[in-house]
């Protein structure tokens, strides 16, 4: 068993469910922004709010002091929403050591930089080696005690292999991969891919529409991932298709709420006003269209998926547009 200390920044479900697992193989203190929710975790072990009647294991503590969470951490794990990241980082980074490694949990894009996650830890804390868990992983389903499996991907193999030891655990499953981009990027577009899915559900497609959508977009998201630079493996992987399966298939999938709404002919605002946990794929869908016009890699699905959540189009319309009436061949774009 490792002695490493785990220092976990989030206290919403997911990081919630990855700190659980990790308080079976080493210390760890998880901060969380809300009282409510460190209180909740330290007196009834439990994060009603996010988890509901979920039990959390007696060794998970939770702080509301970044200084304490951080400060003699070995790790540092980051749950935190995207476009909150950037902040909590620079509060961080006035407390953590130097060289300690950083992994993102968070599956979005930064909208004004486009940047990842790992991009932006290596701005405001250059130097810590960094690396990204990810993988078809609903954290209702790991709380129940199901069988899961996710990748860890770090550039460092050494550093891999000792924080690999940290995240397995039961039924929980990790293997590794060193194409940090590949892995993270495939987290960001698969959600845009959820939420086309979503919307041809919400208007009552069928298992042949969905599985038509799933693979076109798994094609999408592989053409941007590779022109960045990812592996195209990666992409037929836990990483790409097998969290793309879970995230467009879940009734627990956000993004997929979130496509099923549109669907129904709802407005994004509406939608967002009604959820208190965050859909990353309409929060970075402007900066996965940015990437693609950069990149000069056609999406129609994702676009089609913009379009809807900015307004400029509606989800009928996009959706008889999702399946091109004048297809050609499968290796092509559309």
């Amino acid at each position: 068993m490792t002695k490493l200390k785990v220092g976990l920044l989030g206290g919403g479900s997911w990081g919630t469910t990855v700190a659980s697992l990790v308080a079976r193989n080493a210390p760890i203190t998880l901060w969380a922004r809300n009282p409510d929710t460190v209180r909740d975790i330290n007196e009834n072990q439990r994060n009603s709010k996010y988890l509901g009647d979920a039990q959390l294991p007696p060794k998970l503590r939770a702080s509301h002091d970044i200084h304490e969470t951080v400060a003699d951490a070995d790790v540092l794990v980051m749950a935190i929403p995207s476009q909150n990241f950037r902040a909590v980082l620079k509060e961080v980074k006035k407390h953590l050591r130097p060289w300690v490694p950083i992994i993102s949990l968070t599956k979005g894009l930064e909208l004004d930089t486009r940047m990842r996650m790992t991009e932006i830890i290596n701005q405001v804390l250059p130097g810590h080696p960094v690396g990204v868990l990810t993988g078809p992983n609903l954290a209702r389903e790991i709380m129940d005690g199901q069988a899961a499996a996710s990748v860890l991907a770090m550039a460092d193999k050494v550093i891999l292999s000792e924080l690999q030891k940290i995240f397995k655990s039961g039924l929980f499953r990790v293997y590794t991969n060193d194409d940090v981009l590949g892995c993270e990027i495939a987290g960001v577009l698969k959600n845009i891919i959820a939420i086309a899915v979503g919307m041809g559900d919400g208007q009552g497609a069928g298992d042949n529409t969905r599985a038509a959508l799933i693979t076109r977009g798994l094609a999408e998201i592989t053409r941007l991932g590779v022109a960045m630079g990812g592996r195209p493996e990666t992409f037929a992987g836990l990483a790409g298709m097998g969290d793309m399966i879970a995230t467009c298939t879940s009734p627990q999938s956000r993004n997929r709420h979130v496509g099923i709404e549109l669907g129904k002919g709802r407005s994004m605002e509406e939608i967002s006003a009604e959820m208190f946990m965050v859909a990353e794929g309409a929060k970075s869908a402007p900066a996965v269209m940015a990437l693609a016009r950069e990149y000069q890699v056609e999406m129609p699905i994702a676009e089609d998926v913009y379009k809807v959540i900015t307004g400029e189009s509606s989800a009928l319309r996009a959706f008889r547009g999702l399946l091109r009436v004048d297809a050609g061949a499968e290796s092509e774009p559309g």
